[in-house]
C-alpha cells in the first residue's frame, strides 16, 4: 500500500527526492489535485503551474502537469517563478495553481504548494489529506487513470512581466529618495524576481540602486542556505550593506515568498516589526481594518495595530491559517514571525516582494534611516525560535503548563502563558519532526533571558 504522510505536510507536500518521491508520485499528485478540483462545484477547469531553480522541478511539475491533463483539466505552463508569482497568476487568471519549489530547504529537497482559484490555500483540512489519499489509490493502481478527455497540450504563458507590472501598481516608489538597496537572493528565485519588479527597461524607472548578491539561479545553493531566518546565512548580507554603504538589505529565501530586512548598519530588523511598519502603512489607506498576527509575532504588533485605529485578529501559525482568518475577516494586512507577509489587495496571499517594497516606501518617504524607523516599532526583547528534542511532547507540554497553573494558558497553537509584565512564552510540537519549538518574549533582556532558560530546563529536563 503507498504511503504518502513522509512527504504530505500540514500545509503543503515536500520531502527529498528521489528517495522520498519522484516523477510518478508527481503525476499520481497532479491526478489526484485534478480529481479534487472536479468534484468541487467552483475547481475550475483549468491549472497553472511553475517552479523554482532546483535541478528535480521541471520534471516534476511536468509529471504533475501530465496527471492534471490525464484528468480532463487544462494546464498553463508559468514556468519559472516565486511562489508570489504564481499567487499571483492564480489571482489574476482564475484559476486553480500548483508551485514547485521547497523553499529554504536543502537542495535534495522539493515540494508542491497548492491552491484553489484566487489563490485560496490548500492544506491539510481544505482538500490536501483527500489529495493525499486519492494519490495513494492511484498509485496503488499503477497510476491508472479513468478513461476521458485528455488534455494533450499544455499552454505556456509568460507572466513574469505582468506579475511585476501588477506589483508596481500596489507601492508607488517613483517618488522616494535615491536609496542603496543590497539584495541577497541566495540564488534563489528572488534573483528572477527582483530585476522584473525593481529594474525591468520596460516599467518606469525608480530612484533605487540595486547591488546584487547571489543573484544565479542555483538549486544547490552553493553560497548559502535560502533561508534568511537563519543568522548565519545573512552575514554576507550584513557585511555588503556596510562595504556599499547602503541604506537597506534585503534577503529573499528560496522561493522568494519571504523577505528579511536589516538596517544601514546590517542589524536585522525582526519580522514583527516590519509587520508593524507595514500595518501601520495599509492602516493608512483603509482606516479601522482588521490586520492579521500570528500567535508568536510580538505583542507590539496588536498594540501598535491598535493606535493605529485598526483590529488586531490573532491567529495560529501557519499560511493556511493566517490565509483563512484574512479572508473570514477580510483583513487588509497580515504578517508571521517567520517572515511572511499577506496582502487583501494580493488576493490574501503572502508575497516577500511586496512587503520589500512596502518598507522601501516607508523608508524612501522620510529621511530617516532605517535603525531609527525600526526603533518606532521594536517595543520588546525575544528569544528566537528554539528548537528542543523531545519523545514525548504533549507530555512535557503539560508538564509546563502545570508549573505555571497560576499564570494566564491558552492552547490555540501549542501552550502560551503570559505573565502580569507583559511577558510570554510559547510552546508548541514540530508538525515534521519530534522538536518543541519554543519562543519568548518579555520587557527586558534580563526578564526574557530568565524565562527562557527556566522553560527550557523544564523541556529538557
Amino acid at each position: 500500500m503507498s504511503d504518502l504522510s513522509r512527504i504530505v505536510k500540514a500545509y503543503d507536500i515536500r520531502g527529498t527526492v528521489p528517495d522520498q518521491w519522484d516523477e510518478r508520485v508527481a503525476e499520481a499528485l497532479g491526478a489526484a489535485f485534478a480529481q479534487l478540483l472536479r468534484a468541487s462545484e467552483d475547481g475550475g477547469d483549468t491549472v497553472v503551474i511553475a517552479h523554482d531553480m532546483r535541478d528535480s522541478s521541471p520534471g516534476l511539475a511536468a509529471a504533475f502537469a501530465t496527471g492534471v491533463r490525464a484528468e480532463g483539466l487544462g494546464v498553463v505552463e508559468a514556468g519559472l517563478g516565486s511562489t508570489d508569482m504564481l499567487y499571483y497568476a492564480s489571482g489574476a487568471l482564475d484559476m486553480p495553481g500548483a508551485m514547485f519549489t521547497a523553499s529554504h530547504n536543502p537542495a535534495q529537497y522539493n515540494g508542491i504548494k497548492m491552491c484553489r482559484a484566487g489563490a485560496r490555500p490548500i492544506g491539510q483540512d481544505s482538500g490536501l489529506a483527500e489529495i493525499r489519499e486519492r494519490a495513494e489509490a492511484l498509485l496503488d493502481r499503477a497510476a491508472q487513470h479513468p478513461a476521458g478527455p485528455v488534455k494533450e497540450a499544455a499552454e505556456r504563458r509568460e507572466l513574469l512581466p505582468d506579475y511585476a507590472a501588477h506589483l508596481r501598481t500596489l507601492v508607488d516608489l517613483s517618488d522616494i529618495r535615491p536609496l542603496k538597496v543590497v539584495v541577497d537572493a541566495g540564488n534563489g528565485m528572488g534573483g528572477y524576481t527582483v530585476p522584473a519588479v525593481l529594474g525591468d527597461a520596460a516599467l518606469p524607472a525608480l530612484p533605487l540602486t540595486i547591488v546584487p548578491l547571489y543573484f544565479e539561479l542555483d538549486g544547490s545553493f552553493p553560497n548559502h542556505e535560502a533561508n534568511p531566518l537563519d543568522p548565519a546565512n545573512i552575514v554576507d548580507l550584513q557585511r555588503a550593506v556596510v562595504e556599499h554603504g547602503a541604506d537597506i538589505g534585503v534577503a529573499f529565501d528560496g522561493d522568494a515568498d519571504r523577505c528579511f530586512v536589516v538596517d544601514e548598519r546590517g542589524e536585522p530588523v525582526s519580522p514583527s516589526a516590519i509587520t508593524a511598519l507595514v500595518a501601520t502603512r495599509e492602516l493608512g489607506k483603509h482606516p479601522g481594518s482588521t490586520v492579521i498576527h500570528n500567535l508568536i509575532t510580538s505583542t507590539a504588533v496588536p498594540e501598535i495595530v491598535r493606535e493605529h485605529g485598526g483590529e488586531p485578529v490573532r491567529s495560529r501559525v501557519g499560511h493556511s491559517f493566517i490565509k483563512a482568518e484574512m479572508a473570514r475577516t477580510n483583513a487588509v494586512f497580515g504578517g508571521e514571525h517567520s517572515a511572511h507577509y499577506y496582502f487583501r489587495d494580493f488576493w490574501f496571499a503572502d508575497t516577500g516582494m511586496l512587503a520589500a517594497m512596502h518598507v522601501l516606501a516607508a523608508l524612501g518617504e522620510q529621511d530617516r534611516p532605517l535603525s531609527e524607523i525600526g526603533c518606532d516599532y521594536e517595543r520588546y526583547v525575544s528569544s528566537g525560535e528554539i528548537n528542543s528534542t523531545v519523545d514525548d511532547q504533549q507530555a512535557k507540554l503539560d508538564e509546563v503548563k502545570r508549573n505555571y497553573a497560576d499564570a494566564d494558558t491558552d492552547e490555540l497553537d501549542g501552550l502560551t502563558v503570559r505573565f502580569a509584565d507583559g511577558a510570554w512564552v510559547n510552546l508548541r510540537a514540530s508538525n515534521t519532526e519530534p522538536l518543541l519549538r519554543l519562543n519568548v518574549e518579555a520587557p527586558t533582556a534580563e526578564r526574557m533571558s530568565a524565562l527562557r532558560d527556566e522553560v527550557l530546563a523544564l523541556v529538557r529536563g
